[in-house]
């Protein structure tokens, strides 16, 4: 083995922590599952944050996202706050550092240009040779747009994938076959069976890109490489075959599906209720100006979820297919490690961003009630070292990804982290007794001004929020629906919690960040 092992990240964005085929769903998932039972996993993984810019800035830096200052999507990653993450840590000591896929560490509809190459007024900017450095990785080749192609058919948009797609001139024809939908179309949110070839997804093209890359490694330097693929992020429109892999008729729906927001805290009901349905808000092609018009009452259709349950099903079956696509893919990426030669050298981790509702409570995508399938998201590591089939129930998070990293590579982090290394819990020399996450609401974006604290025990979970006193606490071993809080009938688990909450350092950033777009 190399005095310095390789890294390997390989992330999913919206992937549910019980939607792989080892948490006994019935979604194909088996490269994945030969992952876990090959390596170690934690059944109690959550993300910090329930969106994606702030989940993905807490991965890349260890710090929560109070701290990193990114507490929204619409918020840009500060570059030297980046720059200090995990990957510019591991490029000073000599390791090549790679992203390939979606980062979403800065905001793609802005205001304004921001220089970033992920905005989209000012990607255009950047040359056709353009491969870095971002973020602390030495080498990008990214995914802007990902789930929302649709948007390039007003002009060229994106950086790496979306130019690669445009790049022989087919790229109208491609976008049109993208949103054709094939038959059966069942009305379901944000859902359909799309024309377009597997061979143009963004999930085999990261795939391919990953295998390029090992192709490209140094015997004599190691790396550390990111591999994000930008699904099962809705829309869920899985390109055939895979949209066929499963079978409305045979996928699970969620056990819960009522909302009874009687029996929820105030911000349940304020959320759902705040804002009317508008047909409009599923339209994905929208320029600046309508993206200001709509930003009063985003995310109608998520809020006034009311889809059927054969709906819903045609739902889940196209997240289950986008899900083994991606798999497809890993399978590929774990087979050309094998190949290369790398795979005794290499630790791989596996996560996702954070999950999604998926009809839970009568509730479709993410937004401000963590429910157990948008907080619970799958952590696999496999590797030297690594005891193979072991299933650890220490409540982790995301926010451990660097320093786990860091740990593994042998670098002392040069700035304290809130993340702890996983090294320790694997090798059986530790515990973890909760975790954290945390989101301050930005108002404008959701119409609700909330500051959501939560603490997560492999038995209990508690939200609370701040502002008002007010919040949510679940049994999860004994009520893993989450259809009776706690919160009034538990003080003593409740005050346990909160003093959980309460450990939080108190480093938080003096001055929030300013938005700089929607998302």
């Amino acid at each position: 083995m190399k005095k310095k092992p390789n890294l390997l990240i390989i992330t999913t964005d919206q992937h549910r922590g019980d939607c792989y085929g080892f948490e006994g769903r019935k979604v194909k998932t088996p490269h994945l599952d030969q992952l876990a039972a090959s390596g170690a996993r934690f059944k109690n993984c959550i993300t910090p944050s329930a969106m994606c810019q702030p989940a993905r800035g807490s991965m890349l830096t260890g710090h929560y996202p109070l701290t990193h200052g990114v507490i929204d999507n619409g918020i840009d990653m500060p570059a030297p706050t980046g720059e200090a993450g995990f990957a510019g840590q591991l490029s000073a000591e000599g390791y090549h550092t790679a992203f390939l896929g979606k980062a979403h560490f800065s905001s793609y509809n802005t205001f304004q240009p921001t220089g970033t190459p992920e905005c989209h007024n000012s990607s255009k900017t950047f040359s056709e040779d353009w491969d870095g450095p971002y973020m602390g990785f030495d080498e990008v080749q990214l995914v802007v747009l990902g789930h929302e192609l649709k948007e390039m058919a007003s002009a060229p948009k994106g950086m790496h994938y979306e130019r690669w797609l445009r790049k022989d001139g087919g790229g109208d024809k491609k976008l049109e076959l993208y949103g054709t939908k094939l038959h059966p179309d069942v009305g379901a949110i944000q859902t359909w069976n799309s024309a377009m070839p597997v061979c143009w997804h963004p999930s085999s093209w990261i795939g391919d890109r990953v295998v390029d890359y090992f192709s490209r490694q140094k015997e004599d330097q190691p790396f550390c490489l990111w591999a994000s693929f930008p699904d099962p992020h809705m829309p869920f429109d899985c390109p055939e075959p895979w949209s066929r892999l499963h079978h409305p008729d045979d996928v699970d729906l969620p056990p819960f599906r009522t909302r009874e927001l009687e029996k929820r805290p105030w911000w349940h009901k304020a959320y759902v209720e705040d804002r009317s349905v508008d047909p409009e808000l599923d339209v994905a092609i929208y320029d600046h100006q309508q993206s200001l018009d709509r930003l009063p009452r985003r995310n109608g259709r998520a809020r006034n979820y009311n889809d059927s349950d054969l709906q819903l099903r045609h739902t889940i079956a196209n997240y289950y297919g986008m899900i083994s696509l991606i798999d497809h893919n890993i399978g590929r990426i774990l087979i050309s490690l094998e190949e290369n030669g790398l795979a005794d050298d290499t630790i791989v981790i596996y996560t996702s961003d954070h999950g999604d509702w998926l009809g839970d409570h009568g509730m479709m995508l993410k937004g401000p009630m963590f429910y157990e399938g948008l907080l619970r998201v799958a952590m696999i590591l496999k590797g030297p070292g690594i005891p193979s089939g072991s299933v650890l129930e220490d409540p982790v998070s995301n926010t451990d990804l660097a320093p786990s990293l860091l740990d593994w590579a042998g670098i002392t982090p040069n700035v304290e982290m809130h993340g702890r290394s996983l090294k320790p819990l694997v090798e059986n020399r530790a515990s973890r007794d909760f975790a954290y996450g945390e989101w301050d609401l930005n108002p404008d974006h959701w119409g609700l001004d909330l500051k959501l604290r939560v603490a997560r025990t492999s038995r209990h979970k508690l939200t609370f929020e701040k502002n008002s006193g007010a919040g949510e606490l679940y049994d999860l071993q004994e009520d893993p629906h989450e259809t009776t809080n706690l919160f009034d009938e538990e003080p003593t688990v409740r005050k346990e919690l909160e003093d959980m909450i309460a450990s939080r350092p108190d480093d938080q950033l003096k001055e929030p960040l300013v938005p700089s777009g929607l998302h």
